[in-house]
């Protein structure tokens, strides 16, 4: 009896959530164009490293024009690094966590979204000997979403990076992403 009461209240509860459209849940994916940016390291030039990031995306709709979005993201960045006669890509695989207040421009259309982003290194692929790269990274995220349908969604976004990703370079992380979404 205890469960078929469980289970009718969490399903009420469910569709009341649904039906006012208070929670959503989607998916997004897309490009990354990475770099280094705010310092040097001598005789090394930084390039854009082309990457990818993809992930949940949950948004909790808080007022008429205001909603928080949060997301759950795997993104490779970092740059590519020419100096002393080579040329090495530097990816650096994070698992990302943006938190952002999302307001709406227009109605249930463009919005701006803003907030911070914390980051763990999961992954480090071709990796240059300026030390150990951090395990924490930590940045402030801005940027537009515009809702092409009430699924499908586009966004840009510009992170600037807060912490050093590299122990023995005074650089941080600097990436434009564009995404395409879908929500359920």
């Amino acid at each position: 009896m205890k469960k078929y009461l469980l289970t009718v209240i969490f399903s009420v509860t469910a569709v009341q959530f649904g039906n006012a459209q208070l929670l959503k849940f989607g998916v997004k994916a897309g490009v990354n164009f990475a770099n280094y940016n705010g310092g040097s390291v001598q005789g090394i030039d930084f390039s854009t490293l082309t990457s990818y990031h993809a992930g949940m995306v949950l948004e909790a709709k808080i007022m008429e024009n205001f909603s928080l979005q949060s997301e759950l993201l795997y993104s490779t960045q970092g740059a590519e690094l020419n100096g002393f006669g080579t040329q090495v890509k530097n990816e650096l695989g994070y698992l990302a966590v943006p938190v952002l207040a999302k307001f709406y421009l227009t109605k249930d259309g463009l919005s701006l979204e803003i907030g911070p982003q914390a980051s763990l290194l999961v992954n480090q692929r071709n990796s240059f000997s300026l030390g150990d790269a951090q395990t924490f990274d930590f940045a402030l995220a801005g940027g537009l979403s515009f809702k092409i349908t009430k699924e499908l969604f586009v966004s840009g976004r510009y992170l600037a990076g807060l912490t050093e990703p590299k122990r023995e370079a005074d650089v941080k992380n600097a990436v434009i992403q564009f995404s395409v979404g879908y929500l359920f």
